[in-house]
């Protein structure tokens, strides 16, 4: 199986089956001893080196510390040996730089390990690098200036999505079987929509946020992974789901491993499906047309399968979800500037993080509560509609993957959104209703995600369609709070009845030349 070549003079191990398998198939490997730990992290180094030239998903490598693990460590935990990557925002490494996507934080060394990637740890993964995303995880397409654009591997020129459009591009181009993420506002399910992976956004209070965290954007985020199988996702839950010292809550306890429930027939479900938009305007054809192929799929797959949906009032929503983000954005920028001390300004960041933190300074306390109150009235609403269906199918996007630089703001509103910074004139930007634009700008991408944020219930896209060009077009499936069972179950079932694990993206070759 494990075949040596020589590649300008050095001897390297080359696994040409390593996409062949998920992570937990790479664990039964090595478990088996026929792979060591050594060539399976050899091996996702000579893929990323070897790929990530023209895909850029990869934007820290913790190569030399990988090899190391991979000599030491006694082949322990459901992973153990599986090489992984890490999204750069959240899941803070001890003596690694974490820049959230940031020129301002590159270089700023995290004193400890977050809890979540020291479960990831005690899981036995092996950590290559930190994976690309847009500055502070703002946008749904992964184009920061600090380290230039990611590419998807599906169409060098479109956009792999965001925020962990690192991760998912990583996943989708096979360097690793799995990647961590985090959705804040469809962050997992947005970019797994565009590379044709799996991802699923946990029940809110499902993961821990220790040591640093109490709630992510008041609880709108949670971490997670981006896998190619859905038994790699939910053995992932398995392992770091559960509350840690000094959480705020926690989410309900689950009667069985989510790894079990992937292998459990999910019963006759009653599923509802809509094309409406909760917020944006149109769908591309294409996602309505993924969208009746996958309903068609569930009648014939034995489900209870109707037309309903329920409503909101698309600017009341769309405007205090952004005035939440905003708010946290201005708290985010300026703690940022504290900690890096020195003569660092707002001026350190990109003109869209600049307009959030700009317009979150001119948010006052009470705008900032009345939107909270909305956004939870909107979550009582939507949670009496899962009293009559165990889940909610729409397609995950509003289009299949668009060209970079399409989601960018111009370069007309970056010198005006620049100049009000040197002259601290956040009023002006009010004034010209930007929250408003901005919110339409992100909006008509992502119609679909940011509802489950703002309710906490789980959410998955599903690899299930691909257009006439080939791209990917993610479903995706919302169920009550607490309930990714049902959806595990589910995605199970679809992932047994059209398989994509081995659909790949055709722009890469899949073995080393």
């Amino acid at each position: 199986m494990i075949h040596r070549t020589v590649i300008g003079g050095k001897t390297m191990s080359v696994f040409p089956e390593y996409h062949q398998y998920d992570a937990l198939g790479l664990a039964a490997l090595i478990r088996s001893k026929q792979v060591q730990m050594s060539e399976l992290v050899e091996e996702a180094i000579y893929r990323i080196e070897t790929y990530n030239p023209k895909i850029n998903a990869v934007v820290y490598s913790m190569f030399d510390q990988a090899r190391q693990q991979a000599k030491r460590q006694a082949p322990s935990g459901v992973f153990a040996g599986v090489p992984f990557l890490l999204k750069d925002s959240l899941e803070t490494v001890e003596g690694e730089p974490t820049s959230s996507g940031t020129r301002i934080l590159r270089n700023i060394r995290s004193p400890h390990d977050s809890e979540t990637v020291r479960r990831f740890r005690s899981a036995g993964l092996v950590f290559l690098g930190k994976t690309n995303l847009p500055e502070l995880s703002l946008l749904p397409t992964t184009e920061p200036v600090a380290f230039g654009p990611t590419h998807n591997p599906w169409d060098l020129t479109r956009t792999p999505g965001g925020s962990s459009g690192g991760s998912a591009a990583a996943v989708a181009a096979c360097m690793v079987p799995v990647a961590g993420g985090a959705d804040g506002g469809g962050s997992i399910r947005t970019p797994a929509s565009c590379c044709g992976v799996f991802g699923l956004k946990p029940t809110r209070g499902r993961i821990p946020t220790g040591p640093d965290h109490g709630e992510l954007w008041r609880g709108f985020a949670q971490e997670g992974v981006l896998s190619r199988s859905v038994r790699d996702s939910a053995a992932m839950l398995d392992t770091i789901s559960g509350p840690d010292v000094g959480a705020p809550y926690w989410a309900p306890p689950v009667a069985q491993p989510y790894l079990s429930e992937t292998s459990c027939e999910p019963g006759r479900l009653r599923i509802a499906f809509t094309s409406h938009p909760f917020l944006g305007n149109e769908v591309h054809p294409d996602c309505l047309a993924g969208l009746q192929q996958t309903a068609k799929l569930l009648e014939e797959l034995g489900h209870d399968v109707s037309e309903d949906t329920f409503l909101i009032d698309k600017k009341e929503f769309a405007l205090s979800y952004l005035t939440v983000l905003a708010s946290e954005t201005c708290a985010q920028v300026r703690s940022i500037i504290r900690k890096v001390g020195g003569t660092s300004t707002v001026m350190d960041f990109e003109p869209g993080t600049q307009a959030l933190a700009a317009l979150g300074s001119t948010i006052d306390g009470g705008e900032y509560a009345e939107a909270l109150n909305i956004l939870s009235a909107y979550a009582r609403k939507i949670a009496v509609f899962f009293e009559t269906y165990d889940v909610l199918l729409t397609p995950t996007l509003a289009s299949p993957p668009v060209p970079l630089g399409s989601l960018q703001i111009s370069d007309v509103e970056s010198r005006m959104i620049r100049l009000q910074s040197r002259l601290h004139a956040a009023w002006v930007l009010k004034a010209l209703h930007v929250i408003e634009m901005l919110a339409e700008n992100t909006f008509n991408f992502i119609p679909y995600t940011a509802v489950f944020n703002v309710t906490g219930q789980p959410a998955m896209s599903v690899p299930l369609c691909q257009n006439g060009d080939g791209l990917p077009i993610g479903m995706q499936f919302a169920a009550r709070f607490g309930d990714e069972a049902t959806l595990f179950r589910l995605a199970g079932q679809l992932e047994r009845a059209r398989p994509w694990f081995y659909k790949l993206p055709p722009s890469l070759p899949y073995w080393p030349k």
